[in-house]
């Protein structure tokens, strides 16, 4: 290993990074911006979402349409950002059968997903979402397990349980900032959809890593644009069918005319959500490539500091005992897998400086 390459670790073991291009202050400058633009992205959509509903907006499926369409502003990034060269596999590249039918079968799971967040945000409050979404670390940690190999510790068993607390907190909490009209019966179910959401979630981010890994088996960062794109391109022909099949379409003049706020925020919402939501995707599913999906899984929970502390702010969002407790768990959860992370770091830097002198002591 190189002097500009940094160690992956995925499954306990180490490996060279995909980007092996860039230098390490390069490397380390992607998973930060990758981080930035998770965190940043998500916040704003999930805000401007909640906007969506409170200023009378209610199509679920344009809620749901939004959060893949602005996919083509991806081709900037992709047309712009160079790629490094592909490494040489012994293995037959996959067919295009293979890839799209991949592409395919990720992208209606990926519509069915954003359906449940859409239904989700509009029974919950911004703050109560976030956490609930927390939930997403300990089923990724769950499907990285049995499908990225991932090995269990004492931290991770940790965050898990931690994380399950603090989702079962908010199931049985009262709270009163919950959208107005939301009754009891469309808490649970919006509890449970984002619940199930979170859950589909860790395992798209499991089965994207796995492609990476065992299908496409390209080293380029255009990959990771290219999976965005083809993805999302299915999503948002999905959601589109959804939108007009269920009748929802009729109603959005109606929407635009009785927004809150006018019809200019009421295009603006609709056009910045769907921008954040691609910004937030190109983060994650670029850590995802960077590193691996249980990482990507972890810096989404750093929302949690961020999303429910700014609807505080901007919706006057209730922070009941019930939350703060939560989020504190929730957060202890996030902390044992940065820890966790911190440790592999340090033993594969370790092995890194090992490796070396036993080589050289093997030539002796």
């Amino acid at each position: 290993m190189t002097d500009n390459q940094e160690p992956m670790i995925t499954d306990g073991t180490i490996t060279k990074l995909p980007l092996t291009k860039y230098q390490r202050w390069q490397w380390w400058f992607l998973v930060a911006l990758s981080i930035f633009f998770l965190i940043v992205g998500q916040a704003a959509a999930v805000l401007l979402g909640r906007f969506y509903y409170d200023q009378g907006g209610n199509s679920k499926w344009m809620a749901t349409l939004v959060q893949t369409i602005a996919f083509p502003i991806l081709y900037i990034p992709f047309f712009i950002i160079p790629s490094s060269p592909e490494t040489s596999t012994s293995s037959a590249p996959p067919s295009i059968k293979i890839i799209a039918s991949i592409y395919f079968v990720l992208g209606i799971v990926i519509a069915a997903d954003n359906m449940m967040y859409s239904v989700g945000l509009l029974y919950l409050s911004a703050s109560t979402y976030s956490l609930i979404c927390a939930s997403q670390l300990a089923f990724n940690a769950v499907f990285s397990y049995f499908i990225n190999s991932q090995k269990f510790t004492a931290l991770i068993i940790n965050s898990v349980v931690v994380l399950s607390l603090s989702s079962a907190l908010l199931a049985v909490n009262e709270d009163k900032s919950e959208p107005s009209g939301a009754s009891k019966r469309k808490y649970i179910l919006g509890f449970l959809l984002t619940l199930g959401a979170s859950a589909v979630y860790s395992l798209l981010l499991s089965l994207m890593q796995r492609t990476f890994e065992k299908v496409l088996k390209r080293e380029t960062f255009s990959v990771v644009l290219e999976m965005q794109i083809y993805t999302s391109l299915v999503a948002t022909c999905a959601s589109t069918v959804g939108l007009f099949a269920s009748g929802e379409w009729l109603t959005l003049h109606g929407e635009m005319e009785t927004f809150g706020k006018g019809h200019v925020a009421y295009v603006m919402t609709l056009v910045w959500t769907a921008v954040a939501w691609q910004v937030c995707s190109v983060g994650v599913v670029g850590l995802i490539f960077l590193v691996s999906s249980l990482y990507s899984n972890v810096i989404s929970t750093v929302s949690l500091a961020v999303t429910p502390i700014a609807s505080l702010v901007v919706f006057h969002d209730s922070m009941n005992g019930v939350k703060i407790i939560s989020l504190l768990l929730a957060l202890w959860g996030f902390a044992s897998y940065i820890y966790q992370n911190y440790l592999d770091d340090t033993k594969a830097r370790k092995r890194q400086a090992v490796e070396p002198k036993s080589r050289n002591d093997s030539l002796c």
